[in-house]
């Protein structure tokens, strides 16, 4: 599939979504906003399930919506799969009956299949057990397994982890990491926890007030220093590096382009690609590389931009370390006295590393 196309406006007095999107037909496509931005709007609108007049909508050349030819599938006629917050599964059925009541819908039966998905969310085992008797994260891989079972063409998560508690999170995000590299169906993912779409994104849109802001490849898209003053004060990088050393001293090296992170010792092999993120706020600046520090990880860099933040006294630094972009939040006194301009050479400091695996 060469990619999906969305074109919505809904106005409901207070609030108005209008959003015109290009996206890629696979991997995962994260809509990211504060509450109010229209994330669930334009979701549901995917869906069928709240009409956007005028609106267009299509996969590939399978068109669901286009107003101007009259055209619109029906919810229960469209290929997808629909993830609510909550898992919604039937309470009088085991989890085998919830799947089985997916697969009425599929195109593809049979037991093997259900077996196979199963075995990919980790609830082979609980299959004859009610939903009540499971976890949050459990009863949630389930209603995920249902949704898949249908054989969709497109797969929605609406915040799928947001009505779980952090060790539930901890618990099911590995397994959406296996639907990522396992299946080759597109995921249209909602959420507004930002490390959560760091881990499982390919593809960002940030979404304000009912309309984008920007969309694009989750590392370019992170790293602009030009978003909303309301996305800088958590704002931070996501850089793809391979594990490539073990060090003395139970320190792992993470190399990638421009660089490379000493972090604690990994247990992956050697050549693993890992994911991290370095958040704005743990990244510190000097004009001389420091002779003596704690700080493991130090880079060369050039300022290429600054921004302001909602942060008062404070201001966004977009910085180039090689080909690789970091961002750097810092005092607006900071920037004074070290002259922070664009084009400027300066040290940065990482404080801390978020491994997101």
């Amino acid at each position: 599939m060469s990619e999906i196309r969305a074109r919505f406006r809904i106005d409901r007095g207070g609030f108005a979504l209008d959003v015109d999107l290009t996206l890629p037909g696979q991997g995962v496509t994260a809509l990211f906003g504060h509450s109010g931005s229209g994330k669930t709007t334009c979701l549901r609108a995917m869906a069928g399930l709240t009409r956007a007049p005028g609106g267009y909508f299509a996969l590939g050349s399978e068109v669901w919506q286009d107003d101007a030819r009259g055209v619109f599938l029906p919810t229960h006629q469209r290929p997808l799969g629909y993830v609510f917050q909550e898992a919604n599964l039937f309470p009088h059925l085991s989890v085998r009956a919830n799947l089985e009541f997916g697969q009425k819908r599929s195109r593809s039966t049979g037991g093997a299949r259900l077996a196979e998905i199963a075995a990919l969310l980790g609830i082979d085992g609980l299959l004859d057990r009610r939903p009540d008797s499971l976890s949050g994260g459990e009863r949630q891989r389930a209603a995920i397994a249902r949704a898949l079972l249908t054989s969709p063409r497109l797969l929605l998560m609406d915040e799928p982890l947001a009505a779980l508690d952090l060790k539930r999170k901890l618990e099911i995000l590995p397994y959406l990491e296996r639907l990522h590299d396992e299946l080759s169906v597109p995921i249209i993912y909602v959420s507004h926890a930002p490390d959560e779409v760091a881990r499982l994104a390919d593809h960002l849109v940030l979404l304000h007030e009912g309309r984008v802001v920007a969309s694009g490849p989750l590392g370019e898209t992170l790293a602009r220093a030009d978003l909303p003053p309301a996305f800088a004060d958590d704002a931070g990088v996501v850089i793809e590096t391979v594990l490539a050393a073990h060090e003395a001293d139970a320190l792992s090296r993470l190399d990638f382009a421009g660089a490379s992170l000493r972090v604690g010792q990994r247990p992956e092999a050697l050549g693993s690609r890992l994911r991290c993120r370095i958040h704005a706020r743990d990244v510190s600046l000097a004009l001389k590389k420091p002779e003596a520090s704690s700080i493991l990880n130090v880079f060369a860099a050039r300022v290429a931009e600054l921004a302001p933040t909602d942060t008062p006294g404070h201001v966004l630094v977009r910085l180039d370390v090689g080909p690789t972009p970091l961002l750097a939040r810092i005092t607006r006194r900071s920037q004074r006295e070290l002259e922070i301009q664009p084009g400027r050479e300066v040290w940065a400091q990482v404080k801390a590393v978020a491994l997101l695996a």
